[in-house]
């Protein structure tokens, strides 16, 4: 069966806005191909996105509606959002339930393999706290060399 991310519609012109004016998703086909030969590779595949670790994180602490995660990651789009929870969602990470009523509602929720990855985010995060103040002073420095 196909994923959506298997669909390729081309992108740049005429065609792309009238898509995006109906609400339809652009895919853009990938430049570098998928290498799936280790666990990294299929990790970085699965969790590779700006908010995808935060969504995980805050949909297992309760948060399971799209505006309540807007709410918790303010800095991320709407349309990012939805992006990327459609991604874990096609990776079988969460899994999201429509009810049927009106206004539309919608939850998500953490899937077993979702949860799976959840002790190795606590950790991730656990270990940025605990390096803090080191990787705040490298990550500063980066980015003031870039701006020279």
């Amino acid at each position: 069966m196909k994923s959506k991310a298997d669909k390729f519609i081309p992108v740049g012109n005429l065609l792309e806005s009238a898509l995006w004016g109906l609400g339809i998703t652009i895919m853009y086909k990938r430049k570098i191909p998928i290498e799936l030969n280790c666990g990294l590779d299929l990790v970085r595949e699965v969790l590779y996105g700006k908010w995808k670790i935060h969504l995980l994180y805050f949909i297992s602490q309760g948060y399971k509606r799209p505006g309540e995660l807007q709410r918790m990651i303010p800095g991320a789009t709407r349309r990012v959002l939805n992006a990327q929870l459609n991604q874990l969602e096609e990776h079988e990470l969460i899994s999201k339930k429509i009810y049927a009523e009106l206004p539309p509602k919608v939850e998500y929720s953490l899937t077993e393999l979702g949860e799976s990855v959840l002790p190795v985010i606590m950790t991730l995060g656990a270990w940025g706290d605990d390096h803090h103040e080191q990787l705040r002073k490298v990550i500063a420095k980066t980015y003031e060399d870039m701006n020279r």
